[in-house]
């Protein structure tokens, strides 16, 4: 099965400062980054090897990776606006 990878620099290349800047010096989301990539690849992992898993049971992994991608995001936009503010 072909599998989609879901990395967050894959997913948001426009990011990639941000991601590193926070990744780095902010513990919160550093937390969420590490369970992101923690949860994507058990998603990953199941559907790759094909593993027996319920529908329900992958559908509520991806909605639980969908709100830490959607937190994550949030973060980087304020991150952006900072960067933006400081060098107007």
């Amino acid at each position: 099965m072909q599998v989609e990878h879901h990395e967050l620099h894959l997913e948001f290349p426009e990011h990639a400062e941000a991601i590193a800047v926070l990744k780095a010096g902010n513990a919160h989301f550093a937390k969420l980054l590490g369970s992101y990539n923690r949860l994507t690849g058990k998603v990953e992992d199941l559907e790759e090897h094909d593993m027996p898993v319920s529908d329900f049971t992958l559908e509520d992994m991806k909605k639980q990776r969908v709100k830490l991608k959607d937190d994550l995001y949030h973060l980087m936009l304020a991150y952006r606006a900072g960067q933006n503010r400081s060098k107007a």
